[in-house]
């Protein structure tokens, strides 16, 4: 089964991947979907139909281009930069998320103005 996910915002498509975890595979199966998201800092994130509260790998730090599920908000995060909480070289999310795959391009999403409309689909 391919894993590889398409995130459109406005006339920008980006192409990631989900991994082999259970929580990237309760989100594929809730694809398509379209949401409003919000930016914190270089983060883009938005709600999902997911309520796991379980994380297999929490992390409180994150690389540019993860894509984390954020469990205290049912949301999923595209980080490709620093948020307010970082420190100098780091990328730190609001709490601990599950890092859930990974984008292509994380620089291209610099472009990206919001709040606005994102939507991610299957391949």
């Amino acid at each position: 089964m391919d894993k590889r996910i398409w995130i459109s915002i406005g006339a920008l498509k980006f192409s990631a991947r989900l991994n082999d975890t259970r929580i990237a595979g309760l989100i594929r199966e809730a694809l398509p979907l379209t949401a409003s998201f919000n930016l914190w800092g270089d983060e883009i994130y938005f709600p999902v139909p997911v309520e796991e509260k379980g994380m297999e790998n929490p992390r409180t730090f994150v690389d540019p281009g993860d894509l984390g599920y954020w469990p205290d908000g049912h949301c999923f995060c595209i980080f490709y930069g620093p948020t307010p909480n970082s420190g100098p070289g780091e990328i730190k999310p609001a709490s601990a998320v599950e890092v859930i795959g990974r984008v292509e391009d994380p620089g291209a999403f610099r472009k990206v103005k919001g709040p606005g409309k994102i939507t991610i689909e299957r391949d």
